[in-house]
């Protein structure tokens, strides 16, 4: 993977911190903070695509505890009442 660098300013507290985790785990500082930018990253992301593309009929209310455990039971069972 090639990787482009770049200068930020970081809190001198944060920076000990990294170093220390940087020492327990055995690896890089760099490696630390490339991990925090990917995590900050992907916790920004917008996405293209919804994350559930199918839509379901429902009642258009909530539904109660017994039903949704009924509806859950069928699902396993199967709708033909066969078992999973």
């Amino acid at each position: 993977m090639s990787m482009k660098r770049t200068n930020v300013y970081a809190d001198p507290a944060d920076l000990a911190l990294i170093k220390e985790a940087a020492k327990r785990r055995g690896i890089s500082e760099a490696e630390i903070i490339r991990q925090g930018i990917h995590l900050a990253a992907m916790a920004n992301r917008v996405w293209d695509e919804p994350l559930f593309s199918r839509t379901f009929e429902g009642a258009g209310r909530t539904l109660s505890r017994d039903e949704v455990r009924d509806a859950v039971a069928d699902g396993v069972t199967g709708e033909a009442g066969t078992t999973a």
